[in-house]
């Protein structure tokens, strides 16, 4: 199975189960009774949606009613959810979980039938479908009453089928068959045999499925996992210069060699105690995910809620480093873990050494690695904690091996000074930095415009101008006491550098790219004032798009969305409008944009073969859709994939992912495969 570069695989979603039954109250009444099951995290969007404000409302078109007339409208089992969204503009309402359409109706005969569709809209954190139909055949029977049908009414001629429309509350979900399946046959004709463009054999071609063994999609969460290790490998090297941690080097390595018997013997400890500091961190690591859930992990990336509260821990623990207070664990734990080591002997003895290590540095490490057990875990990774924590660790544990096995190292080891706490300042002025990333995210979702890119960059620019300042020796904070006027040379050095960083942000104010953060700052469509913004031309339909590719010489970023898709307008803002990302995809692609709810009607209905029945097609929605269920397998938005201009899969597919390297990655394997 092709593994996308967004984690996910192409697929069919059919997140809700229908039915539909009838009822009878009375002799001549009834009720039909429609019931949806929805998948969890799904919901279905009800009738109370304006047909403007994007997301399709759940509507029911009767195709036959006969012998029956309809009382009143239709009456859901449970009240729909009601929320203001920022990105439509408007209120949107749905079900979760479970709801029951009831229609009351009257019997004009004995035997009655009723027919018809009802279409929904589902979405869910991460994708959304496009307007999905249940269709429903009906029969039953009545007592009617002689009276209540005249002689004149029994004689008259058959009328035509009632058509009605009527908008309705609904839940996720579907049960009919009109979505999944990968298809059977590509376009073959219309409602009035007409030839249709796409029956071409050119177009049947570029119509054909994709294959997705043909390509390995890109390289998934590999690279991230990768980039998680290394980040807090790093981490742990900058913990060991904390005031916390560096004094205790030289104590813990002498205390072996002084115990042990032999050379050996001390070595053999200090690798124990090492491997002790990995385990505790990684139980660490493993912990966070045992509570939180792999299933939670994954939603802390996009959660506005999460993301405010990682912005909150990140600002405590710059506070802290700048010397408002210290974080430390009770000092019972400490002392009730000392104790306990000094009671036990072997193995034992040395891990509960390590685990007094690890609380009595909590004030200097804690929020070191509270920084990167948020990076790790917002990841989405299950795995992101413990690797993250296994990186920390052993960066860690490295120099208490290193130096019992060359004792004499620590003659040239730095001695403990004032360039510690320079360090945990460094190290404060940086999770300001980092915190501020993590309110973008939240400032997106509810759409408060309180941290717009140009805002974000300006206090980017202040904080490593400040950071640069300090390091020159400018101001110190009070805890610490006067600023040193004396600078070494490689302090001097990280002044220029964080100096130069601010300056190089100042450009982004107008809109410039700034490629080397890009995936910090917040999307360029945020930004009121923009000197370099451009706009690619996106094609609207898929066989013009590939005639123009073919004419280009360039590979296809083929956009399915919808415009009731929430999630399609998030990627939009988080990672297309991504000034790096929409001037690869503006340089290298031909850009085609396909709407699946698109209600304008086709020139023709057409009819195509799907899951061995015949399928028909009236709007331009229904084309695409059916485009990216037959070609893809797949039915669920955003989906992003990029094909050759002869139709072949060369990335992808990309699903909901606000990754900006992974996205940049997927698009990097379509230009290279081109």
């Amino acid at each position: 199975m092709l593994i996308a570069a967004a984690g996910v695989s192409a697929q069919i979603f059919n997140p809700a189960r229908w039915t539909s039954d009838i009822e009878m109250t009375g002799d001549n009444t009834g009720v039909i009774v429609f019931k949806a099951t929805i998948q969890k995290g799904w919901h279905v969007y009800s009738n109370d949606i304006s047909p403007d404000a994007g997301p399709t409302p759940l509507s029911i078109k009767y195709t036959t009613l006969e012998g029956v007339t309809l009382d009143g409208g239709l009456t859901p089992s449970a009240k729909p959810h009601s929320e203001y969204d920022e990105l439509f503009e408007a209120q949107l309402s749905w079900w979760a979980g479970s709801v029951e359409l009831r229609q009351k109706f009257t019997a004009t005969a004995s035997d009655f039938s009723i027919d018809g569709t009802l279409t929904y809209a589902a979405c869910n954190d991460e994708n959304c479908i496009p307007p999905a139909k249940y269709p429903f055949t009906l029969k039953g029977h009545a007592t009617v009453k002689a009276a209540s049908v005249s002689s004149e009414t029994a004689a008259a001629a058959p009328v035509a089928p009632a058509v009605v429309e009527e908008p309705v509350a609904v839940t996720v979900g579907d049960e009919t068959p009109e979505q999944p399946g990968t298809p059977d046959a590509a376009v073959v004709d219309t409602a009035d045999t007409a030839a249709v463009e796409s029956t071409a054999t050119t177009a049947l071609d570029l119509w054909a499925p994709v294959d997705y063994d043909s390509t390995d999609g890109a390289n998934g969460n590999g690279t991230s996992m990768w980039f998680i290790f290394l980040t807090c490998f790093l981490g742990g090297f900058v913990a060991l210069l904390t005031p916390c941690v560096w004094p205790m080097i030289p104590m813990t390595v002498s205390f072996f060699l002084k115990k042990g018997k032999s050379r050996s013997k001390s070595i053999a400890d200090a690798t124990i105690y090492g491997v002790s500091i990995i385990v505790i961190y990684v139980a660490l690591g493993l912990i966070v995910t045992a509570i939180s859930g792999a299933s939670a992990l994954n939603a802390l990336s996009t959660s506005a809620v999460c993301n405010i509260i990682f912005f909150l821990l990140l600002v405590v623990f710059a506070i802290s480093f700048f010397g408002a207070f210290d974080i430390t664990l009770p000092s019972s734990w400490s002392n009730k873990v000392d104790s306990t080591a000094e009671k036990t002997t072997g193995l034992l003895s040395i891990f509960f050494m390590a685990f007094t290590l690890t609380l009595v540095s909590f004030s200097c490490t804690g929020p070191i690695i509270g920084t990167l057990l948020v990076e790790a875990a917002s990841t989405g990774d299950k795995m992101g904690p413990a690797i993250g924590m296994f990186g920390f660790s052993l960066a860690l544990a490295i120099p208490f091996c290193l130096f019992a096995m060359f004792p004499s190292l620590l003659q040239s080891a730095p001695k403990s000074g004032k360039w510690m706490n320079t360090v945990k300042v460094v190290l404060g002025f940086i999770e300001l930095a980092l915190s501020l990333k993590f309110l973008s995210v939240a400032d997106l979702a509810y759409g408060w415009h309180i941290l717009d890119r140009e805002v974000f960059i300006v206090l980017w620019v202040i904080i490593f101008a400040l950071l640069g300042l300090y390091l020159l020796g400018q101001f110190n904070f009070s805890h610490y006491g006067k600023a040193d006027s004396s600078v070494g040379v490689f302090r001097f050095f990280l002044a220029i550098a964080s100096l130069s960083f601010a300056v190089y942000l100042v450009p982004g104010l107008w809109g410039a790219p700034l490629k080397g953060v890009s995936a910090f700052v917040p999307p360029l469509f945020t930004q009121d004032f923009n000197l370099y913004g451009r706009e690619f031309v996106e094609y609207d339909d898929y066989d013009r798009g590939m005639e123009a590719a073919r004419r280009e010489g360039k590979p296809v970023f083929i956009d399915f969305s919808g415009y009731g898709c929430v999630n399609c307008r998030k990627m939009e803002g988080a990672v297309l409008d991504n000034s790096n990302i929409h001037t690869m995809i503006e340089e290298n692609f031909v850009v085609i944009k396909l709407m699946v709810d698109e209600k304008k009607s086709l020139p023709e209905p057409m009819i195509v073969e799907e899951n061995g029945r015949k399928v028909t097609l009236d709007t331009y929605g229904d084309k695409w859709s059916y485009l990216q269920r037959h070609k893809f397998n797949a039915n669920a938005q955003p989906f992003y994939v990029i094909l050759n201009p002869d139709g072949k899969l060369i990335s992808g597919p990309f699903s909901y992912d606000e990754n900006i390297p992974r996205f940049a990655e997927f698009l990097e394997k379509g230009i290279s495969n081109k």
